[in-house]
């Protein structure tokens, strides 16, 4: 069978979500099968570690969609082309963009629908194309793959598909992530904080993500606590909005707040594993990584009593209401002062984390895809 994949998002050096989800799972796919035939299909000139290997052939196409206008031109016209040349038998997408006009058997991998919820986060075109398109994208899926129960629920409510067409599949936890030892930690706290314990808030600057309120439970956190922690922030600023920066700019403690941008799998690992807790309030999240990640690390996890991230946190993190600073405050708190608690969630931690690998996130992705072959059969 040959098999055409969607690897628009596997860039060299500037992989996030969708570029790492693509990475873990194909790699792994494509090893695993060598009787298929798989068509990566790029949108710009490819990097050769991404061919995994010789049953890959690897296909540029353009336009390099990075636009709704050239969202539509890629997947309408040069994908649809694409899987007429090559025959393709099914098409995977883990981006969970399709193209509507051609007849090939679709896997859509739908992470999650945040922009149904938060749309003003996104720009107006943005936006518009996510709303128009995805109800599409999801009536036309033979299958949907996506990656917490709760995700799912959201795809079967929001746009009224089936819950028989929609598989569940974790994401997996990059396998290099471990803790440090107390030497380690501290030489990575001399780097970043001048030695002192710090918070950790992992992922993109986004509104989502709930930073104004973070800012505001750090400052009320460190009124309380003599500013005994710094808080970290990795990751860019993708959507770094008004609200975000004013509640920045109006912190008592800002000049406490450290801002890493981007770091590489290496060093966010000793920056994460160097850290009291991890901090991941966010509003809204279809699985939540980070949360995963600091587990590996053995690092505490304070997280948000809504949407999946308690079904990730599997009882094993603080949770607190995400619209309230003051409860945020309160678990920083809680965190900072109570040893036997950071203990408690460690070890619950070590113990939920083994329910997330990449080996089983590819396999429920390629279950999906078997699904869709052999019901063209």
């Amino acid at each position: 069978m040959r098999i055409a994949v969607n690897t628009r998002f596997l860039l060299p050096g500037k992989m996030e979500g969708f570029g790492w989800y693509s990475y873990e799972t194909l790699r792994r796919i494509v090893v695993a099968h060598p009787e298929h035939e798989f068509i990566f299909l790029f949108d710009r000139p490819f990097d050769q570690r991404f061919v995994f290997a010789s049953n890959v052939t690897p296909v540029v196409i353009g336009p390099q969609a990075r636009h709704p206008f050239l969202f539509w031109i890629w997947f309408e016209v040069s994908v649809k082309r694409a899987l007429i040349k090559y025959k393709a038998d099914v098409f995977v997408s883990p981006d969970g963009y399709l193209s509507l006009g051609t007849n090939v058997p679709s896997v859509a991998v739908m992470h999650d629908l945040n922009f149904e919820h938060y749309p003003k986060d996104l720009g107006w075109l943005v936006r518009n194309y996510y709303k128009r398109y995805f109800p599409k994208f999801a009536r036309k899926a033979d299958r949907i793959v996506t990656v917490s129960e709760s995700s799912r629920k959201d795809i079967i409510d929001t746009y009224g598909i089936s819950p028989e067409k929609i598989d569940v599949s974790y994401n997996g936890v990059n396998e290099d992530l471990h803790p440090l030892t107390p030497d380690e930690c501290e030489k990575v706290r001399e780097q970043y904080t001048e030695g002192k314990p710090y918070f950790i808030f992992v992922g993109a600057l986004h509104p989502r993500k709930n930073l104004a309120r973070l800012f505001h439970a750090y400052d009320l956190f460190c009124d309380r606590n003599k500013n005994s922690h710094k808080l970290v922030i990795v990751g860019e600023k993708y959507l770094w909005n008004s609200e975000i920066n004013t509640a920045f700019s109006r912190m008592k403690h800002r000049e406490s707040v450290v801002f890493t941008g981007h770091l590489p799998m290496e060093q966010l690992g000793n920056v994460l594993a160097a850290a009291r807790a991890l901090v991941f309030v966010s509003v809204f999240e279809g699985f939540g990584l980070p949360i995963v990640e600091a587990m590996r690390c053995e690092v505490p996890v304070i997280t948000s009593s809504v949407s999946c991230m308690p079904e990730i946190a599997g009882g094993a993190a603080l949770l607190c209401d995400p619209f309230s600073v003051e409860a945020i405050a309160e678990a920083l708190d809680r965190m900072a002062n109570d040893s036997g608690l950071r203990e408690q969630l460690i070890a619950k931690g070590k113990e939920n984390g083994k329910r997330f690998s990449w080996n089983h996130a590819a396999e429920g992705l390629w279950n999906s895809i078997e699904k869709t072959l052999h019901a063209k059969k």
